[in-house]
């Protein structure tokens, strides 16, 4: 019995005798099998290929970044947030290895894992196993958990404190139960969002963007928009962090809710005299 992984999403499932005919998450409008056909792999072949490493780097005080490296699957970046007497795993990487178990260790391990939405659940049991974590996942997103686990709490309503400075914020959009971390004593007290791909930076630092899927380039309705940027109006944060190691600096909120303006705008026609 083998816990496969999809080697286009990095997400793995339940354990099989035999490869999964299909992967679940791939076969939904969101994301996308590979041109090439499905294929699976296990993290064992993984570690054996010795072809991955991960790289732990300090963003800044309280905060490091985890990526493999060369990219794997989605090849998103997940986030270890130093709080206040408390360690989050924002998001998950699909490769984790006893170099990776490791350095975390040194850096005060996990206390709890937190994803923003299924494309990122990757290895996440092997990742709670090794730290001892609980995993936190909106209930809304239940049905996309391709590998159970006694670990798993899915929480519910519209947020969720795990730390005195930590708050997971269901936001919705890119699925129903799309979440992100409000880390309030990050940036020097000034507050940091991690957002997965719910919100993504764009290639203008000073803006962020919101899609149903981004592979397959389907937006997301204006209403969804609105009313994404009217929840995070009420959440303060001054520096943005995405699931592809983009940034936004200084006066995040505001370019999230001027970017919601936009893109609502471009949705009505507003923005174009063609």
């Amino acid at each position: 019995m083998k816990n496969f992984i999809c080697t286009t999403c990095g997400v793995q499932a339940e354990q099989s005798m035999a490869e999964p005919d299909t992967c679940t998450i791939c076969n939904e409008e969101r994301q996308y099998v590979s041109p090439s056909g499905q294929a699976w792999t296990t993290l064992e072949e993984l570690i054996q290929a010795e072809t991955y490493k991960n790289e732990i780097v300090l963003e800044e005080a309280g905060l490091y970044n985890i990526s493999t490296s060369p990219n794997f699957a989605i090849g998103q970046t997940a986030y270890l947030v130093q709080g206040k007497n408390f360690n989050l795993l924002w998001d998950c990487i699909t490769y984790i290895d006893p170099k990776t178990i490791g350095e975390i260790k040194k850096l005060g391990g996990i206390d709890a894992i937190a994803l923003s939405h299924p494309h990122y659940y990757s290895t996440q049991v092997e990742w709670a196993e090794a730290f001892d974590a609980p995993i936190y996942i909106h209930e809304d997103d239940k049905e996309w958990v391709m590998r159970p686990s006694d670990r798993i709490i899915f929480w519910s309503g519209e947020s969720l404190e795990l730390a005195e400075d930590i708050v997971l914020h269901r936001v919705g959009g890119h699925f129903k139960g799309a979440a992100a971390a409000q880390w309030k004593t990050g940036n020097d007290g000034n507050g940091v969002l991690l957002t997965g791909d719910i919100i993504r930076v764009v290639a203008d630092r000073q803006w962020v963007t919101f899609m149903y899927s981004y592979p397959n380039f389907i937006p997301l309705p204006a209403s969804i928009v609105e009313r994404m940027a009217g929840q995070l109006e009420g959440i303060s944060f001054n520096r943005l962090y995405d699931a592809f190691h983009r940034i936004v600096q200084e006066d995040a909120g505001a370019a999230v809710q001027r970017s919601a303006k936009r893109y609502v705008d471009a949705l009505n026609g507003e923005l174009f005299d063609t």
